[in-house]
């Protein structure tokens, strides 16, 4: 994407709420870069509050002992999170983290595992907003779970 059209979309984007941004960034063709390029994160649901992003291990991702580094849970639910108080703002709303707390609840295999992080909204003040996550594998067990602090910038 050109330096133009980034200047463009981010223009367009910055006058609709945090859902329709989102919803909007999700639909185009050539998104702007984020950090779920990176990791091949999906985006499967996108509501007011909550959002559910997904990811398939690969063997990039493994720690020195074989298994699933924590960054990456810990980026699916940092974006998860994020995203689901970003799905609550106000047109020139802004967000950024404070604090993520992660539990990681058991080891993840890079064997093209599908990893599913769902981000819902406690609280949404007028300065911060939390929210907590949860990440399942494709059998649905329970992996890590998280709580964020987000600081609103208005």
């Amino acid at each position: 994407m050109s330096t133009e059209s980034m200047q463009d979309v981010a223009s367009r984007i910055s006058r609709l709420s945090g859902l329709d941004a989102l919803r909007a960034l999700s639909a185009l063709p050539d998104r702007p870069p984020f950090i779920g390029q990176l990791l091949g994160m999906e985006i499967d649901e996108l509501e007011y509050g909550r959002v559910v992003f997904s990811l398939v291990t690969r063997p990039d991702f493994a720690n020195p002992l074989g298994t699933l580094h924590g960054g990456i849970c810990a980026t699916l639910l940092d974006s998860a999170m994020g995203c689901a108080v970003h799905t609550t703002l106000d047109p020139g709303v802004g967000y950024g983290t404070l604090e993520l707390k992660v539990n990681y609840i058991r080891p993840v295999p890079t064997d093209e595992r599908r990893l599913t992080a769902t981000g819902t909204t406690i609280h949404v003040g007028r300065s911060t907003a939390t929210a907590e996550g949860r990440v399942v594998d494709d059998n649905g067990k329970l992996v890590a779970h998280a709580t964020t602090t987000c600081i609103l910038h208005r």
